[in-house]
């Protein structure tokens, strides 16, 4: 990267530096380990002259009182003396503390054997080097009076510079012209990149110039100039003319792109347990296509996801091949065959939890990835395995679940089972999944309703489209679920199920200047619904585990996990046919000091219904409340505090993680 050139000197009228000094006074004398020993030597010289004949014993106070003194002066300890203290006079606290913590002078200030004409040397060069700390954040008109005191009354310190800051205008931006030089230059099919940059430059006509700003500016330039076609795009020049007369700055500057490249084919490296050829099916670089980053990253975000990898790391060959067909480079480090991974976790839904997670990396024979996995909490214990193959070349793989469960259902346990075998697919951002499935549903405990068990295919599809997958601000997902099958208890009747889950965030305010368009939006608004519905004749005897429940942290918060059901005969809640959840949340993050911190603020408001006729789906259970959000390291944390109108009770939910 071409280095930025540096900005021009600042010329201004300015008062001549004005420095007092107090009469000139002696240095006091200080106490010296020589001093000390002579006067113990005299001390018992004085003593054994007492002892000769003729002497009195009287001497022997004087002695004493001469050791007491050397004594005292032997534990005193040594106070700390500094040639100078420097203090900076100045309204604005920022300024003031960014001359007090850079301004050179300050190395100086414990050298207490510095005459006045050395400090007064360095107070000339410590108004220049101000002027520089001032012209970094946009003053290049400040008026400094700059002044050593005598203080004779500080032992320890026995002069101050002080320093009086008037900063004058600050420097705003006139105007800003972005070139580019390069192939981008004249690449048709780069256009909308050019337009990009430029309308994305964050440092616009009528901001405050500093020198962060401007280097903030040309960086984020050159990040979307670099993060598709262009990787090794670099900036070629960049100017900053400042007229400190008018307080006005012009910016200027050209990045250079370099040639346009295209992904080549991904050489996996580090590759011993594993097919290197699988890897290439699960990291699906697109291969022939216009460099992106992104997508880059997405290819390296799978192969790490996959469980193959301990760690991986993608980056674009640019030193060898042709910029048409560059070579991908992974460099992975991968997983032993067979790991035991430990688990622990709470939420408010299922109280505290343990699992056991059993990872096999290739089965015999199959080759298959197997995960089984034994969980038990408060009101769940599960035991399930998954089996799943690499995926083949368009991305489909096939894979089996087996699965048994006992769970807290509305009123009643129950336990059940369920098989699945299929096909899968993740994409970029639409996963799909077809399967034939077989449920058991057994529900216990007095006056439970009689056990089911059906057979179904099914099919499912799920879309993410938003801004970050972990901690989303912007954008939608939605989920679709359709199955057709025979309920296999009683009489074998046909049924249908549909269900359908949606999530928006919607961002509100306006940029601000300075900031990206993903901080610059001041406060949210995320929309939830939920839709599910079994179509079947009254008496087809359906499996509790495919009809439905809400309620809990993550549906309608105020009221206790999957306790929002429809009531049988005896009053009891249980699972029912259709289901309709909707929940508006406001979302503002928190600002202190005029900086956004990592906290938000919510209110929210959810409701919920579960009917066995879609007529009765009017028969809402509402909850309101308040809560916090936390962006932590390893994702968000939730906590709300909800009140379940129905109820009329408050409810704690907590919640770690996004998943959608």
């Amino acid at each position: 990267m071409t280095p930025t050139p540096a900005l021009p000197p600042a010329f201004s009228c300015r008062p001549p530096l004005a420095r007092r000094q107090g009469p000139q006074r002696a240095a006091a004398p200080r106490a010296h380990p020589a001093l000390a020993a002579v006067l113990l030597l005299i001390a018992l010289l004085l003593q054994g002259c007492g002892v000769l004949p003729g002497r009195g014993g009287g001497d022997e106070a004087t002695a004493s009182a001469a050791a007491s003194a050397v004594q005292g002066d032997a534990d005193a300890a040594p106070r700390e003396r500094h040639a100078f203290t420097v203090e900076v006079q100045a309204e604005d606290d920022d300024l003031r503390e960014l001359l007090e913590k850079h301004l050179e002078i300050q190395r100086y200030r414990q050298l207490d054997d510095l005459e006045l004409a050395e400090v007064s040397r360095l107070m000339v060069a410590a108004e220049a080097n101000a002027r520089n700390l001032l012209a970094t954040q946009g003053y290049f008109t400040p008026q400094l009076t700059l002044e050593l005191i005598d203080v004779p009354e500080d032992r320890d310190s026995p002069h101050r510079v002080r320093i009086r800051v008037e900063p004058g205008e600050r420097t705003q931006v006139e105007a800003v012209q972005v070139d580019f030089a390069g192939p981008i230059a004249t690449d048709a099919d780069a256009r909308a990149q050019r337009e990009y940059i430029r309308n994305g430059w964050n440092l616009s006509p009528g901001s405050a110039f500093t020198q962060q700003s401007w280097d903030n500016a040309k960086t984020l330039g050159l990040r979307a100039l670099t993060a598709r076609r262009f990787p090794t795009g670099s900036v070629q020049f960049s100017r900053a003319d400042v007229d400190a007369d008018r307080g006005r700055a012009r910016l200027s500057v050209t990045y250079q792109s370099g040639p346009a490249y295209r992904f080549g084919a991904l050489e996996v490296r580090g590759a011993e347990r594993y097919d290197p050829d699988g890897a290439r099916r699960i990291a699906r670089v697109p291969t022939g296509e216009v460099y992106d980053q992104q997508q880059l990253l997405d290819a390296q975000q799978r192969l790490a996801s996959s469980g193959y990898y301990d760690s991986v790391f993608l980056t674009l060959d640019t030193d060898k091949g042709l910029p048409t067909f560059a070579p991908v480079i992974a460099q992975v480090r991968e997983a032993p065959f067979q790991k035991v991974v430990l688990g622990v976790g709470f939420t408010t839904d299922n109280g505290p939890r343990v699992s056991v997670d059993h990872i096999h990396n290739r089965m015999p024979v199959l080759g298959w990835r197997a995960v089984s996995r034994l969980s038990v909490d408060r009101d769940t214990q599960l035991l399930n395995t998954t089996w799943t193959s690499l995926p083949g070349e368009n991305g489909w793989r096939w894979g089996a679940l087996g699965e048994l469960k006992k769970e807290q259902a509305g009123t009643y346990d129950v336990n059940s089972g369920r098989v699945r075998y299929g096909l899968s697919k993740a994409g970029d951002h639409i996963d799909y999944a077809t399967f034939l499935q077989y449920d058991y549903a057994e529900n216990v405990g007095e006056g439970a309703p009689p056990s089911a068990a059906a057979l179904s295919v099914n099919w499912h599809w799920t879309g993410r489209y938003f801004d970050d997958a972990a901690n989303p601000r912007r954008g939608w997902g939605l989920a679709l679920e359709l199955g057709a099958g025979y309920a296999l208890s009683g009489q074998r009747l046909p049924f249908t199920r549909a269900y359908a889950r949606f999530l928006g965030v919607v961002p509100l305010g306006r940029a601000q200047s300075g900031e990206t368009a993903l901080d610059a939006r001041r406060s949210r608004l995320a929309f939830r619904a939920e839709l599910g519905g079994v179509v079947a004749r009254e008496s087809a005897r359906i499996p509790s585990t495919l009809l439905f429940l809400t309620g809990g942290d993550a549906t309608v918060r105020g009221y206790s996990y999957r306790q929002i059901g429809t009531l049988d005969a005896a009053g009891a809640t249980v699972a029912g046919r259709y289901l309709a959840v909707a929940s508006a949340e406001w979302q503002r993050p928190v600002v202190w000091n005029g900086k956004r911190t990592d906290w938000e603020s919510v209110v929210f408001v959810d409701a919920g219904a579960v009917a066995d006729k879609a007529s009765e789906l009017n028969k809402f259970k509402v909850g309101v409340g308040v809560g916090a959000r936390w962006a932590s390291p390893v994702g968000p944390v939730q906590a709300d505090l909800a009140y379940g109108v129905d109820v009329k009770k408050f409810r704690l939910h907590l919640r770690l993680g996004f998943s959608f």
